[in-house]
């Protein structure tokens, strides 16, 4: 379950930064989109990507959280994906959390998955 502090910080526009394990055991870390789903976080990502490929062999995941009125104040996630979603079911989820970024459609030139995140570990601020 999302913790309301976590919720709300979701809710907005953050900018999260995925890390994840590659083969070689380094840190892979990018910045995207991120939002809900119930009570699982999701991102999206194109099936072949770097963390696509990383996260399907090694489900681990660390958010680190950054929102716009308050970018210094921690926000951490980690946890695990327990569920890849495609086809018309994924780009309804692309188009709702896109729509908190950018004011139009999310491009369909490339294939899209959801990556299902269920947290184990969420930290807002430094409590």
């Amino acid at each position: 379950m999302l913790t309301s502090d976590l919720r709300r910080v979701l809710d907005g526009a953050p900018i999260a930064h995925v890390a994840t394990v590659s083969p070689d055991g380094s840190p892979h870390v990018v910045p995207v989109f991120v939002g809900t789903d119930g009570d699982r976080i999701v991102v999206f990502t194109g099936p072949g990507s770097v963390k696509a490929r990383n996260l399907r062999r090694d489900p681990r995941v660390a958010l680190s959280i950054a929102t716009a009125d308050d970018p210094f104040t921690p926000v951490t996630v980690r946890g695990r994906v327990v569920d890849w979603i495609d086809g018309d079911a994924g780009w309804e989820i692309v188009d709702r959390v896109a729509a908190k970024y950018i004011p139009v459609p999310y491009p369909r030139e490339d294939p899209r998955v959801v990556a299902v995140i269920e947290p184990t570990v969420q930290k807002v601020g430094m409590g």
